[in-house]
């Protein structure tokens, strides 16, 4: 699946830029964990993963977007 490997590559790049949002994005999309279980998984706390949330999906829609 060509959007599946597009996703991934866009992940890869995301960690390169910010590599606990990528964290965030993988626990999310692939462990299925929610927002407040992601956090606590990353120790960091569930506002900060707010904000890393919204700039992760806005940074991934831009890069499919343009690919």
């Amino acid at each position: 699946d060509d959007d599946l490997i597009a996703l991934d590559e866009a992940i890869n790049r995301l960690a390169r830029e910010d590599e606990v949002c990528a964290d965030l994005v993988n626990l999310r999309f692939f462990a299925g964990l929610t927002l407040r279980e992601a956090a606590d998984s990353l120790g960091i706390a569930r506002r900060t993963a707010d904000r890393h949330w919204a700039y992760a999906r806005a940074w991934l829609y831009d890069q499919l977007r343009d690919d």
